[in-house]
């Protein structure tokens, strides 16, 4: 399967500091890749340079040629007294048509919401707002920052219950920053534990129990991780598509794989 995103030996350095060192990583088609790590554990660097917005010190990154990326950045502000249509907002900077509009609306689940302001609407709308114009792009690639930041718990969860949805109908790959892993969903077929380098690497379960992972966060994101997981499972149940997720495991074997960098 080709390779949409590519990093090899990336290391990223920004006045004097140095951010990122040897960072290997990729992403195929169809993924959902969470990226987590404590603040300033170069998150948001490291998935710009993805993008080819920041450029690595050493080592390199490598896109498909042609690759179309959706971004959601970690904080998106309006000013609140502007006159601003969720349509018209939808259409910057390039324009959509009435039916594309309405559709990326529906997917994100906020049907109806066209002509409302966008000063208007509460957070969580604001966020599906901003998830249906980076879709109407038709990317590849979904690439978010901390979309959930300021959500309350019940919103982080439908959020991201949205987010499979989203990968189930367009198919596109996803590449999702977190700060902590409670907000990772059964669906994410690899988490990447960064820290300035890679700490450790592979699927949920087994990232949050890698020794790795608890020294830069305790034991105490482990319960919670494991009651959303029971939800989650739970939901998957009720709406029959338990087999689509089976599927789609069985095309990443790599998921379970574990890479553990010992200097943490």
């Amino acid at each position: 399967m080709s390779t949409l995103i590519e990093a090899k030996d990336l290391s990223i350095e920004l006045n004097g500091q140095k951010i990122l060192t040897n960072i290997n990583f990729n992403i195929t088609p169809g993924e959902i890749v969470v990226i987590v790590g404590p603040n300033g554990s170069g998150k948001t660097t490291f998935i710009r340079s993805l993008i080819g917005a920041v450029e690595p010190s050493s080592g390199a990154s490598f896109r498909k040629p042609g690759l179309r990326i959706g971004y959601v950045p970690q904080r998106l502000t309006v000013e609140k007294t502007m006159p601003l249509k969720v349509s018209s907002f939808l259409t910057l900077p390039k324009r959509h048509n009435k039916k594309e509009i309405e559709k990326a609306l529906i997917l994100c689940g906020v049907a109806g919401l066209e002509n409302r302001q966008v000063a208007e609407l509460s957070g969580g709308q604001f966020q599906r707002a901003v998830l249906a114009r980076a879709l109407l792009g038709k990317p590849e690639v979904l690439v978010m920052d901390e979309p959930t930041q300021g959500l309350d718990q019940p919103g982080e969860a439908d959020f991201y219950k949205l987010i499979e949805d989203i990968r189930r109908e367009i198919q596109c790959a996803i590449i999702m920053v977190s700060h902590d892993l409670h907000v990772v969903m059964r669906a994410a077929d690899r988490v990447l534990c960064l820290n300035g380098h890679v700490c450790c690497e592979g699927a949920p379960t087994v990232v949050a129990s890698a020794p790795e992972y608890r020294a830069l966060f305790g034991n105490g994101t482990q319960g919670t991780l494991a009651l959303y997981r029971h939800e989650h499972d739970h939901d998957h149940h009720d709406h029959h598509d338990h087999h689509d997720h089976h599927d789609h495991h069985d095309h990443h074997d790599h998921a379970s794989h574990t890479s553990l960098d010992k200097s943490v």
